[in-house]
């Protein structure tokens, strides 16, 4: 008698953990889907008004500013 009560919690884990996993595939699946749809959530933005700043005085100007400056 014990041993079959062994094997029908052994099949409800089993299907618990299948469960669990299709579901984590499923949300795996569907954050992909939403992640290729929306491109500009991984552009790489200046922090902060002072990095903003270097970053547009940097593109700019370029490295020729700095190649030719004047002492």
């Amino acid at each position: 008698m014990h041993k079959f009560d062994d094997q029908d919690g052994r099949n409800k884990k089993d299907a618990l953990l299948g469960s669990l996993m299709l579901l984590a595939f499923g949300l795996s699946v569907l954050a992909f889907l939403v992640v290729i749809d929306r491109p500009q959530w991984f552009e790489l933005r200046p922090a902060s008004g002072v990095a903003s700043a270097i970053s547009q005085a940097a593109s700019v100007h370029g490295s020729e500013g700095v190649l030719n400056a004047q002492p």
